[in-house]
């Protein structure tokens, strides 16, 4: 029984041959059964054939246009002239075509060409006499015919190869995982000394590693190695880079592969390129999966089918879901994925037996930006003017690809004014260059508009000056950047929790631009839109989402629902909601307003000192206002690296402005039109 089990029907395998072997034969087929056709049809009309004596005939009547003798095959093709077509054939052009035909086998080319001879002298013929050899002509059109053949398949399968994404196996293969695949893991050159940070992450993952080396320390115990890592954090900060170093470590076969390439034109694709990704990783076990942005394939599936949910979407997904943690056995394979977009993903994914872990990769911190600096500075030739502390404190919520980014600019700069090194000004200008954008210093502007701009910005430098709770100033320009027509930059402290007073102090120094326009120029400009948005923004998010309305407190209405289009509120509540932002907006404003008459002096000789010299910075403003009252940590720290630049004749250092939460924040520029 067990050897009628094992064995298999012998039927025949399909090949990829047969169609080719096919299509070249009905090719061949239909050229040259139609090549006796086209050599007869050469002249456009039908012939017939006929005997020496009626050919005779017809030549001495003049009906002969021209002949053509075959040597080989003792033959002649008359072509009939047109006014005799109807005598000849007893038919009209329209049935013959343009150019009929007598076939005419004779005895002796030589007596044929003493009659045509004569024919000629006596005026009754007066055509052209050609000769042509039967085998060079079939050896010529079978050679063409050929040719022709192996050129429309070699044109065939160059496109079913395209469509089948170059894998050779042409339309047949788009079912197959286009994963690519590493025989070793170690060949892709990366290991945990290439990650720079991320400890915890490198903590979490090194349990994979270990279990890879060596999975009986874990199987004697009764353990079992969790199935899937998730990778989880903002774009930029080494997830994919992760994922190879985990490989790398444990040299075993690596899979990589996108969400998206689960994603197909054809139905059901997805699902059996899901289903052909783990046979080859069970073939290979141990081995690890990656799928990168699997956020594309493992969306939320729609509890609303009237909303015409993507079904091809979720069939891949629903297949995932079974490879993952089925009735099948997937011993030795190791998911590992990456997103930024970790609250879309479905809970079914996300449950314990399939990825057991999310390993949080976050934004690095000062210590952390040290270290990446130290990798990306490697290949970059930097005098010794270059501190990487500095650096790594002027860059705070910088992402790993962020501060690479930073890194290559500054070479660029360097290599811009042909120099041999890379210096400290450099990166500064390139952090600067990035969070700001180009300096415009060509941009024309009237001096209305240009006090306009001074007085704005100095707005902002007066109040976070004199709030306790706002971000340490740095330097102000109104040199125009990007969209910028001014910027003011500061040196925020790395927060993990942000207080009510500190985000109303920020938000009062956003209304500091405003506010000094419409007490100092009597009307007020498009120029603090920006700072308005954020105020917005930030006013909101405090009201709706952390509770700290007067009128509506300890309460959250932060929906993550995807589908779901109502809000979380009624129309009532959301009154409220818009009154206590309207009310906090304008309580900052005029608060800015009153610091702003209170220090009137100080602010216009700000403005003034900004109108010549266009770039102040901190310790200008301190000559003029004094000592900060509220000296925090990083200022004191700022305040040291700026009096060691001045030392050295070098001022000019840029840092960011807004809080290290939000990336998009980090650099605060008012654009003044």
């Amino acid at each position: 029984m067990e050897q009628n089990d094992n064995k298999k029907p012998n039927t025949p395998r399909f090949n990829m041959s047969w169609i080719y072997f096919t299509i070249i034969v009905a090719l061949g087929i239909l050229l040259f059964t139609s090549n006796g056709n086209e050599a007869a049809g050469k002249g456009g009309g039908v012939g017939k054939k006929d005997n020496y004596f009626n050919f005779k005939e017809w030549v001495n009547k003049g009906a002969a246009k021209e002949v053509i003798i075959n040597k080989d095959e003792n033959e002649l093709r008359m072509y009939v002239a047109p006014e005799f077509i109807q005598k000849v054939f007893e038919a009209d052009v329209k049935q013959t075509g343009p150019n009929p035909y007598l076939e005419v086998e004779f005895g002796s080319v030589e007596s044929v060409e003493n009659f045509l001879n004569d024919a000629q002298k006596d005026g009754k013929f007066n055509g052209h006499i050609t000769y042509e050899n039967e085998k060079s002509g079939d050896m010529f059109n079978m050679i063409f015919n050929i040719g022709t053949a192996l050129f429309f398949v070699f044109i065939m399968i160059f496109f079913m190869r395209r469509m089948g994404g170059g894998g050779g196996g042409g339309v047949f293969s788009v079912g197959k995982s286009k994963a690519k695949m590493y025989e070793k893991g170690n060949d892709l050159g990366v290991t945990f000394k290439d990650v720079a940070a991320q400890v915890g992450a490198k903590e979490e993952v090194q349990e994979i590693v270990d279990f890879l080396k060596n999975p009986r320390k874990y199987t004697d115990l009764g353990g079992k190695i969790p199935k899937g890592a998730l990778l989880v954090g903002p774009p930029g900060t080494g997830k994919t880079l992760l994922a190879k170093a985990v490989a790398g470590e444990a040299g075993v076969p690596f899979f990589s592969m996108s969400g998206s390439d689960f994603v197909e034109m054809f139905v059901g694709v997805g699902a059996s390129r899901v289903r052909d990704l783990f046979r080859q990783a069970k073939e290979k076990a141990p081995c690890i999966i990656f799928i990168d942005e699997i956020d594309a394939v493992g969306r939320a599936r729609s509890k609303n089918p009237s909303m015409g949910g993507n079904d091809e979407r979720e069939n891949t997904l629903n297949a995932l879901l079974t490879e993952m943690d089925g009735f099948g056995t997937n011993s030795g394979v190791i998911i590992m994925a990456a997103t930024n977009r970790a609250d879309m993903l479905d809970s079914a994914l996300l449950r314990a037996g399939r990825f057991d872990r999310q390993i949080h990769v976050d934004l690095p911190d000062l210590n952390e930006r040290k270290e990446i600096f130290l990798v990306h500075l490697k290949p970059i030739r930097v005098d010794d003017s270059v501190d990487i502390d500095l650096l790594a404190r002027q860059t705070p919520g910088f992402s790993g690809a962020d501060i690479a980014n930073v890194c290559n600019e500054a070479a660029l700069i360097a290599a811009r004014r042909s120099a041999k090194t890379v210096c400290r000004q450099d990166f500064l200008d390139a952090v600067d260059r990035i969070i700001g954008g180009l300096e415009k210093k060509t941009k024309v502007m009237t001096a209305g508009e240009k006090r306009t701009i001074a007085l704005h910005e100095a707005g902002h430098a007066t109040i976070s000056w004199f709030c306790e709770h706002a971000n340490p100033l740095v330097k102000v320009s109104i040199v125009p950047r990007g969209k910028a027509l001014g910027a003011a930059w500061y040196l925020p402290e790395e927060r993990q929790i942000t207080t009510k007073e500190e985000m109303l102090d920020e938000m009062c120094s956003l209304m500091g631009g405003r506010a000094a326009e419409e007490l100092f120029t009597g009307h007020i400009s498009t120029g603090a839109m920006n700072d308005l948005e954020r105020a917005t923004k930030s006013a909101y998010g405090m009201i709706a989402y952390a509770g700290m309305g007067d009128m509506l407190p300890n309460i959250c209405y932060y929906n993550n629902q995807e589908y779901q289009f109502q809000r979380p509120y009624s129309d009532t509540t959301a009154k409220i909601i818009d009154d206590e932002v309207l009310k906090m907006v304008n309580e900052q404003y005029e608060r800015a307003k009153q610091i702003l008459i209170e220090h009137k002096k100080g602010h216009n000789a700000l403005a003034e000192l900004l109108i010549s010299r266009e770039v102040i910075f901190a310790e200008d403003v301190e000559r003029i206002f004094g000592k900060r009252p509220w000296i925090s940590r990083s200022q004191e720290i700022m305040g040291t690296e700026m009096k060691d630049s001045k030392e050295d004749g070098d001022a000019n250092v840029a840092a960011l402005e807004s809080p290290a939460e939000e990336k998009e924040d980090q650099n605060e520029q008012e654009p003044e039109s």
